[in-house]
């Protein structure tokens, strides 16, 4: 949920006590969750990416697919490992390295890993790539550029630069 920090106050044992305006009506999880412990993140607020953006990404992969012949998915998947940005490298036991990615990759389609070498004996490299769905809309946006770098190697029409611009700037607004 969005929010912004409003007040940081101290109660009398000392404890820090801190107050968030939010944006969202959090009236129905407050009853829910006031009277147990919580584990809280507070992390700088990112726009996500566009629906708009997302259903553009997949229409073009639709049309490469029926010029390539592969699979949405396989193009999916490909270009998930060409952005940047979205991606962890962890040194595991090789005998683990399996069931790692087996679990990773359940997370959905775009949840993709590779693995490589390790110099340590025994261990392997595993590549994590998060999904789509995680992704900013920097990310998407880079994303999207990739996927029209790929359509036009393959001569299939899109968006016009301009009309690209005017979506993107879409993604841009809160």
């Amino acid at each position: 949920m969005r929010a912004t920090l409003h007040d940081l106050s101290f109660t009398r044992n000392g404890k820090q006590r801190l107050t968030l305006e939010l944006e969202g009506d959090f009236r129905e999880q407050f009853d829910e969750l006031s009277h147990v412990p919580l584990e809280v993140e507070i992390k700088r607020w990112r726009k996500r990416r566009s629906l708009d953006a997302n259903a553009y990404f997949w229409v073009l992969c639709g049309k490469l697919a029926e010029k390539t012949g592969q699979s949405k998915h396989d193009i999916y998947q490909t270009i998930i490992r060409d952005i940047g940005g979205n991606c962890e490298t962890v040194c595991v036991p090789e005998a683990g390295a399996q069931k790692l990615r087996q679990g990773w990759e359940h997370n959905g389609i775009g949840w993709v890993t590779d693995t490589m070498p390790s110099k340590l004996p025994g261990c392997v490299n595993v590549q994590l790539y998060y999904g789509s769905s995680t992704y900013d809309t920097a990310q998407t946006s880079r994303l999207v550029d990739l996927t029209i770098a790929e359509c036009k190697a393959q001569g299939i029409e899109t968006l016009t630069p301009t009309e690209l611009a005017r979506m993107k700037e879409d993604w841009r607004k809160p």
